[in-house]
């Protein structure tokens, strides 16, 4: 599911709405429920495995509702964690979930998902779920160092596994239509891997449980903590956000006025670029310049294959940093400011200051929860790896798993691999050449020329990564590659 232009009018309405006639007491509830209401309706419908436009959206809530309890300060899960707003909110959810779940006896045309599961299955697994909660409770009460937070960052890292690796993928998509009374002869990876934003959802859940290990994270009611995993204008395509920034937003919320000129202009702004962006420029190139099995084996050219890697990565971009322009402008329209997420990545000199400004928020993610502890940890070793050799490692460990985050497959690996290679030679680049660039300030007709080649040097680099991330399989990789340099 991605946002489609009528989905984009219809929040920007909504947010109109939102501004101008409800109190500001009620915002923060309003997009509480507004969140909870698009996470069903934006879940992808059948044809896919039977109830999983229901089952997707509400595993996600009860996970992020364990999340949320385990992650609050000790003081408060002991003696005061269930304030009233907590319980409200809590009762809130299961109301909305069991108030979907019997949209089942309704026409099609009013439910917000496909036919619903049987509304006393769903009772029972939100009994489960209690049940789930207050044991889990009653281990961290009795031992308190049990790695429970660590627990659940496996579970959620396991999940993901699961739903980016095909066999594993398939083999639940058959196990859960046999369950339904399916055919499992048609399990496909498609089935389970259209879990509405799981890839965003888990990187915020394990921000806020790594938080609450160092004790970085702020105690958060469970309304902002459920608001800030599933806020729907970022569920699809990010930003990913930080938990403590999206907070001090939300609790602002009351503070903002009405139809307030300045923000309307620059939310509708934003918005109208992305629209341009995506609708038309990225749409537009996607038409005959897409880099995919089909075209690639259709090319009778080296021309013609940098022409199809050249318009892929410009579609690439336009497409991605125009969702992140239209979910940042409805945010601002909602009085929610959601980081940047690009910054004109294309022109930028060299590798390092391209993944500064591509993806900011994914690559910000990375460097704490991946590059900085696995840094720390190499240099406590006894005896201490080489810088070179720390160096290399947690770059190319971070950039393998930000290529696997976007599925794991051997493509992708690579293309993680490829990057951090790059980040690393850039990396032993730059430190043995830094004087000499110095030199060049009071040259700037080398310097230009220095910049110059260093863009052209990053920006096929990039450019040539992209033949690993759009293909499946690395043989077609190896081709297009030898197509390219005429060796085929």
């Amino acid at each position: 599911m991605t946002f489609d232009l009528r989905t984009i009018l219809l929040f920007a309405a909504a947010a109109l709405i939102y501004s101008a006639l409800l109190p500001v007491k009620r915002r923060g509830w309003a997009l509480l429920i507004g969140s909870v209401l698009a996470l069903y309706w934006l879940q992808p419908k059948p044809p896919f495995i039977r109830f999983s436009d229901f089952v997707f959206p509400t595993a996600t809530l009860m996970l992020t509702v364990i999340c949320w309890w385990f992650t609050l300060p000790k003081d408060a899960a002991a003696g005061r964690a269930f304030k009233r707003d907590d319980l409200f909110t809590f009762g809130l959810i299961v109301a909305l979930v069991t108030g979907i779940a019997f949209t089942r006896y309704l026409a099609p045309e009013l439910r917000l998902t496909s036919r619903p599961p049987n509304p006393l299955h769903i009772a029972l697994v939100l009994g489960i779920l209690g049940g789930i909660i207050g044991l889990l409770t009653f281990i961290r009460q009795k031992r308190t160092r049990f790695p429970l937070l660590t627990a659940l960052i496996l579970l959620i890292v396991a999940l993901f596994i699961v739903l980016k690796t095909e066999p594993l993928a398939a083999g639940l998509s058959r196990l859960w239509r046999i369950q339904t009374g399916q055919n499992p002869d048609l399990a496909n990876i498609t089935d389970v891997a259209g879990w509405l934003g799981f890839s965003y959802i888990a990187f915020r859940l394990i921000h806020t449980l790594r938080d609450r290990q160092s004790g970085k994270l702020p105690a958060l009611s469970l309304r902002e903590y459920v608001t800030y995993i599933i806020f729907f204008p970022s569920i699809i395509a990010g930003p990913i956000d930080r938990a403590e920034r999206f907070a001090k937003d939300f609790r602002a919320l009351p503070e903002i006025m009405g139809l307030a000129a300045p923000r309307l202009v620059e939310g509708g702004t934003r918005i109208t670029v992305g629209i341009f962006k995506k609708f038309v420029v990225a749409d537009s190139l996607a038409l005959g310049l897409a880099l995919n099995v089909t075209n690639a084996e259709q090319a009778t050219s080296a021309g013609a294959l940098w022409l199809l890697i050249y318009g892929y990565a410009l579609r690439l971009f336009f497409d991605f940093s125009g969702y992140s322009d239209i979910a940042i402008g409805i945010g601002i329209l909602f009085g929610i400011k959601l980081p940047e997420n690009f910054d004109r990545p294309y022109l930028k000199s060299d590798i390092a200051s391209f993944w500064q400004s591509w993806h900011i928020t994914l690559g910000t993610w990375a460097r704490f929860y991946v590059f900085t502890p696995l840094s720390r940890m190499l240099l406590s070793r006894d005896p201490k790896p080489s810088s070179t050799v720390i160096v290399l490692t947690t770059q190319i460990a971070t950039m393998t798993i930000i290529g696997l985050w976007h599925g794991v497959t051997v493509n992708f690996f690579i293309w993680g691999v490829w990057h951090g290679l790059g980040l690393f030679v850039h990396k032993q680049w730059s430190d043995r050449t830094r004087k000499w660039v110095l030199s060049l300030k009071g040259k700037p007709l080398q310097k230009r020329a220095w910049t110059f080649f260093g863009w052209l040097l990053m920006f096929h680099f990039v450019v040539l990564g992209w033949v690993w991330f759009a293909l499946p399989e690395v043989g077609q990789s190896l081709r297009v590659f030898a197509g390219l340099f005429g060796l085929m």
